[in-house]
């Protein structure tokens, strides 16, 4: 059983922060349990583009309203706590934060939490060495 707190992430290296957002990723690929968690803050006024090429994430709103736009067809969903939204065919968004937005991100495959978001806004696949079970 793993039971981990925001605090035992904060500051630390499973701790990002960009311009626009901050992930706090509390359960990763070194785990082993197939997907990884995130608490995201972002930040109100700002535009974030995102494209999860090679990763599925589900996006659950727990506080802060804003919008999704999906970039394929334009349409824009209003965000409000309650909201979940899932990129299941690695859609390209941008995500417009009205107020700061708290979500729990879940993402498959794990990140191992050295992603960054390149030029794309795309997260290349790392993948954590085979460790073996006892």
């Amino acid at each position: 059983m793993i039971v981990r707190t925001l605090d035992e992430v904060t500051d630390t290296d499973a701790d990002i922060k960009s311009e626009n957002w901050r992930s706090k990723r509390i359960i990763l690929a070194k785990e082993g349990v197939g997907f990884s968690v995130h608490e995201t803050t972002l930040y109100a006024g700002t535009e974030s583009f995102f494209w999860y090429a090679n990763h599925i994430e589900a996006v659950f709103i727990t506080s802060g309203e804003g919008e999704i736009e999906d970039l394929a067809t334009g349409e824009v969903h209003q965000l409000a706590p309650g909201s979940l939204y899932l990129l299941n065919d690695h859609d390209k968004h941008k995500v417009r934060p009205r107020t700061e937005i708290k979500c729990v991100c879940v993402f498959n495959p794990p990140v191992t939490g050295r992603e960054v978001h390149d030029e794309n806004g795309v997260y290349p696949l790392v993948t954590e060495p085979e460790t073996a079970t006892v």
